[in-house]
């Protein structure tokens, strides 16, 4: 068991947190609004801390969850960041999706410390988070993904490491490109068969077997054929990470046709009022239409 402290208690990282004082570890949190570090802690024990370097203080492993680069750079290396309080030979996990860059900086400027950094976005949702069943995406030195793979077991059922530092993160911006083109075509499938006059249940039941099968259609077409969208990844989220791969793709040379038209697509939806709506809620785009 290991002393930890975790960094962002969203609805990601609430949960993570949690399954981590389950599995028997030390567990610190420290969130940037403090009641909810508060009832972290009377929900699950363990202890908080009032800044990200009082929390990550004695840690030999620090998780971070939070929003974005920004948001990174601040808990990680700004002023009482994690990297103040941690020691040589300590392990910061990072779970956040970001950019490569930010990824490059915080893993150069942590070595210059003795601290070792992996990058590890998440993929599976909040319920994917709360039974402890994502999917993770690692990047960094391998024998420094070997010591924190056992502590990420605590949350995760995929991990696995793709390369070196940033490798995780590119791979996050691969399963966000699939995810961008797929809920598209769900959406245009799905509308498609309520304007034919079909039972969108009775055609999911029957094709979700088959080629157009997914994880989006099955988990996510009873609430779009009702109509209901106040769960699951924002699509200001998506967008955020949509502007990462889309940037990302111009340094890199690659197209990605399909995904700068879905980002577009769902700026629409931000427009419509549903910026915390699910991303599955291109539909209602489709169906504002008419």
């Amino acid at each position: 068991m290991a002393k930890i402290a975790f960094l962002g208690l969203g609805v990601m990282g609430y949960p993570m947190a949690g399954h981590l004082q389950a599995a028997g570890h030390e567990v610190t949190v420290y969130n940037r609004t403090t009641a909810k570090a508060e009832a972290w802690v009377k929900e699950h024990g363990g202890a908080m801390g009032a800044t990200p370097k009082e929390a990550a203080t004695g840690a030999a492993f620090v998780m971070t969850c939070v929003g974005n680069d920004d948001d990174l750079r601040m808990v990680c290396a700004g002023e009482n960041g994690a990297f103040e309080g941690m020691g040589e030979g300590t392990i910061l996990v990072d779970h956040t999706t970001v950019s490569a860059k930010v990824t490059a900086e915080l893993y150069a400027a942590g070595k210059e410390e003795g601290i070792a950094f992996v990058d590890a976005p998440i993929s599976g949702g909040q319920a994917g988070a709360e039974n402890g069943i994502l999917s993770i995406m690692c990047g960094g030195d391998a024998a420094v993904y070997e010591a924190a793979e056992p502590i990420m077991q605590a949350y995760g059922r995929t991990i696995k490491r793709l390369g070196e530092s940033g490798a995780g993160q590119l791979t996050k911006m691969v399963n966000q490109i699939c995810i961008a083109g797929l809920v598209q075509g769900l959406s245009e499938g799905l509308h498609f068969a309520e304007k034919a006059g079909l039972d969108i249940r009775a055609v999911v039941d029957v094709i979700q077997g088959g080629a157009a099968g997914s994880w989006q259609m099955v988990n996510r077409h009873e609430t779009m054929a009702d109509d209901h969208f106040e769960h699951g990844f924002a699509v200001d989220w998506m967008r955020k990470d949509l502007g990462i791969c889309l940037a990302t793709a111009n340094e890199t040379g690659a197209s990605l046709p399909v995904t700068a038209l879905v980002d577009q697509f769902y700026k629409d939806v931000q427009k419509l009022g549903g910026g915390r709506w699910d991303t599955s809620s291109l539909i209602k785009r489709l169906n504002a239409m008419g």
